[in-house]
């Protein structure tokens, strides 16, 4: 079997994430979406609700996993699951820069690949960050994210109404 993995944080996760994902199932035979936590960030979103909104989203979709990294390196939790390659959608060439040393330095740790997969150019700007940025000043990113997002970012309200309370 073919298996990859597609890690982040995705707080929250978003249409340019479930675009690069959809992509490497067609890849690949199973996709574990591996949802981490980097200490350093301050999140909107526990590690359980961003497991339970990835789980929603790719419910109905063939071959793809979704699970927590847990602690430790990427690279170690890919030979633990027999994992052959590590999947990662690229924006810019600032994207390319920062993840060429990971990719260098999993595949000599542990025999690891990774894969670059060039973002659909109407997902370029997209981030989970600018996405919680404009919510919080009002904006509407109703097209930018998946409904598991949508209805937890502040249930039960219009779109428009929402940040105006965060």
């Amino acid at each position: 079997m073919r298996r990859a993995v597609c890690p982040g944080s995705f707080d929250p996760i978003h249409n340019g994430h479930l675009e690069v994902i959809a992509r490497a199932a067609g890849l690949f035979d199973e996709v574990i979406v591996a949802v981490s936590t980097n200490y350093a960030k301050k999140y909107r979103f526990s590690l359980e609700e961003r497991i339970d909104m990835a789980r929603e989203t790719f419910a109905s979709l063939r071959g793809i996993v979704v699970e927590p990294v847990g602690e430790g390196l990427l690279a170690e939790y890919c030979r633990q699951r027999g994992v052959s390659a590590i999947v990662k959608g690229l924006r810019s060439s600032s994207d390319f820069d920062y993840e060429l040393p990971m990719a260098t330095m999993n595949r000599q740790l542990t025999g690891v690949e990774t894969v670059f997969l060039p973002a659909e150019s109407h997902y370029l700007h997209l981030s989970s960050t600018l996405i919680k940025e404009v919510f919080t000043l009002g904006g509407d990113v109703s097209d930018f994210v998946p409904r598991s997002v949508l209805k937890r970012l502040a249930p039960g309200e219009p779109v428009q109404n929402r940040a105006r309370k965060v």
